[in-house]
């Protein structure tokens, strides 16, 4: 080894802090993780009540919501499951994984330094019992937080949470839609139920709240295909993980950006679009689907999008013995974060 270097090595790094940096970036992102705070006394990542990233928690009856820029909000419902039940415990499960963010070394920001965040808690449900009801609940909750001017970054629950926060802030334009899932969930009536975690996208585009062309649903698979006729006929673009394999991301981000261009888009996360070898915990596992790394690539790349809402769902941490999949929600709901906090920047 080259003992000049060897010198200045330790001349330079030998008494200093874990967050004492010499050049000019790493100092920068140091100083705004830690803020004024003195290193030491920064909480330990396992200390404390439970809030996604540490954020703040927010207590709605006595703060006032416009003074957010992002709420993160646990939406735990899963009275529409088809299968396996137990994402009500997806929000709980997710806020407790303590090792996310807060530096995205790829695109390069600290979300929770660029804009105002809080974890503000669950969305307040009448009846354990009732889906209609919890249904309106959470739309009546969303449209507090739209009129707030507050973009929700929202943890389920199963997927047919969903259909009810784009009621809400769709309500004056139709949104633009980014879907990973193994599943459309584009299915008509179920069971008498109209209301099911396997229809929320097929309600939305019925309802003039979603914009089936400007739709794109990704790494579909599995034996529910013949259900899935609306998103074909009423102009979704779908991407089977066979395509997703053929084309690479790359390919497809070009493709995601050039369908929906600067329109306002919601991206929604199925946690069930990834392959059950990395996220055994949910309802509907389909082997064969998209690897996390792919995922989070792909998300990355759609940095600049006018993002205006997000949510993972389907986490169901009673099938999920090493808590990967709950690991998994907790990056997925991080790299969403990055992407509504670059417009913040």
């Amino acid at each position: 080894m080259d003992k000049k270097k060897l010198e200045r090595l330790r001349a330079n790094y030998s008494d200093k802090l874990a967050f004492e940096n010499q050049t000019e970036k790493f100092q920068k992102i140091a100083e705004d993780l830690i803020g004024d705070q003195p290193p030491k006394d920064r909480p330990k990542p396992y200390s404390g009540i439970s809030t996604f990233m540490d954020l703040p928690s927010w207590d709605m009856q006595n703060k006032d919501l416009d003074e957010l820029d992002v709420a993160v909000i646990g939406v735990p419902m899963d009275l529409a499951v088809s299968n396996r039940a137990g994402a009500r415990q997806g929000p709980r499960a997710v806020r407790s994984i303590e090792r996310i963010g807060p530096y995205n070394h790829q695109t390069d920001i600290i979300p929770s330094s660029v804009c105002r965040a809080a974890d503000i808690g669950d969305v307040p449900f009448r009846s354990r019992y009732s889906l209609e009801q919890s249904i309106e609940d959470i739309e009546h909750f969303y449209k507090k937080i739209k009129q707030a001017g507050v973009i929700p970054l929202s943890v389920g629950g199963d997927h047919s949470v969903t259909y009810p926060i784009l009621k809400a802030l769709g309500e004056d334009e139709a949104l633009a839609l980014i879907h990973i899932d193994a599943h459309c969930d584009t299915a008509g009536t179920y069971d008498d139920s109209k209301f099911h975690h396997g229809g929320p996208f097929r309600m939305a585009v019925l309802d003039g709240i979603l914009d089936p062309e400007k739709t794109i649903q990704i790494g579909i698979r599995g034996s529910s295909e013949t259900i899935w006729e609306f998103s074909y006929e009423s102009g979704m673009t779908v991407i089977h993980i066979e395509d997703f394999m053929e084309m690479g991301v790359p390919a497809l981000i070009e493709k995601t950006k050039k369908l929906i261009g600067d329109m306002p888009v919601y991206v929604s996360i199925d946690v069930d679009g990834f392959d059950p070898a990395y996220a055994p915990g949910t309802g509907t596992p389909e082997p064969g689907g998209i690897v996390p790394r792919e995922g989070f690539q792909f998300l990355r790349g759609l940095m600049g999008m006018n993002v205006i809402g997000a949510d993972v769902v389907e986490v169901a941490p009673m099938y999920d013995p090493t808590t990967n999949t709950a690991h998994l929600g907790a990056q997925l709901l991080f790299e969403e974060f990055c992407l509504i906090a670059d417009k913040f920047r």
